[in-house]
């Protein structure tokens, strides 16, 4: 029943099996559980080259310090960020679309690096649409957890007090003003003092009530194509209300439905602008029979031209 309208693509598979980013254990089996879920079966059904990278490797440091005890498990994410740094240019280089399977959403410190270096190199802004009920905004001396897995999106922006990750100090940020985050339920206080004042767009639950996916989504992909920009994607499970999806150690109520969820990947289908996608924070030991990874699969084959019907393509602002 299924058609696709959408330009084949060369996609690009990471598996980051990965937890050092958050408390709850068994998002490292994620990748695992959606490879499982047929994950690349599905999108070669859908008429695109998929190659399987395997598993990132974290990197081996010698002489790491530990200048920021306040954070859990630093020397890992240094660790994991270089080395998925590297992984993620290389495969954006090799011009494959990446496609990252986590591992905690800590795994974005260095997948996204990677690919906001690769944008840098090649003269393409960067815009990132981040899914999910956290803004993941901390720094390091900002949050309350000391869980690395809050903290991603503020250090690709270039926040300052990260240079441990990397060693040095991350020479390619993104604009915040280039970050939509949509589905927030949860933010810290000090957190959104940071929001506030670096002004990426914040969508919450309610604007989704009051203004619906579309009103939302459309004008921030307008922008993107009207720049010529690379557009992430970083969907992370607790974006999806927890009785759709429990497979997560992060569980928010009130999180996205599933129409609104496949109308997100279908509006990022139509546009034709996605040139990466992580899926994060999938723990199978915290499913129910392996639900939520099936959802996962099918909101990445929705993003890749999976339709019920094949209709004239129009732009998401269009509507």
């Amino acid at each position: 029943m299924a058609g696709t309208m959408m330009t084949a693509r060369r996609i690009g598979i990471l598996g980051a099996p990965a937890e050092f980013g958050a408390s709850p254990r068994g998002a490292a089996m994620g990748p695992a559980a959606l490879r499982t879920a047929d994950l690349l079966e599905t999108l070669r059904s859908l008429g695109h080259e998929v190659k399987d990278f395997g598993d990132a490797v974290p990197d081996t440091l010698k002489g790491f310090r530990e200048t920021d005890t306040r954070m859990r498990n630093l020397e890992q994410a240094a660790a994991w960020t270089r080395a998925l740094k590297r992984r993620s240019l290389d495969i954006a280089r090799d011009g494959w679309t990446p496609m990252f399977l986590g591992g905690d959403h800590a795994t974005s410190l260095g997948a996204m690096a990677g690919i906001a270096e690769y944008a840098a190199g090649i003269g393409r802004a960067l815009f990132l649409l981040w899914l999910d009920a956290h803004p993941d905004f901390n720094t390091f001396q900002t949050s309350l957890t000391g869980n690395m897995h809050g903290t991603p999106v503020a250090f690709v922006c270039g926040l300052p007090g990260f240079d441990a990750l990397l060693g040095k100090p991350f020479a390619t940020p993104i604009n915040p003003r280039n970050v939509m985050m949509l589905g927030i339920r949860s933010v810290d206080p000090a957190e959104r003092a940071l929001l506030l004042q670096h002004s990426p767009a914040v969508h919450d639950m309610r604007a989704i009530d009051e203004s619906g996916i579309v009103r939302l989504v459309a004008p921030f992909l307008e922008r993107v194509a009207q720049q010529n920009g690379l557009l992430h994607v970083s969907l992370d499970v607790d974006f999806l209300d927890p009785e759709i999806a429990p497979g997560v150690g992060t569980t928010v109520p009130g999180g996205a439905t599933f129409r609104e969820a496949h109308l997100v990947m279908e509006l990022l289908c139509d546009s034709g602008l996605v040139t990466s996608l992580e899926l994060a924070e999938l723990n199978p030991f915290l499913d129910d029979r392996g639900r939520t990874a099936r959802l996962m699969t099918d909101l990445a084959a929705s993003l890749f031209g999976r339709r019920a019907m094949d209709r004239p393509t129009q732009t998401p602002w269009s509507v």
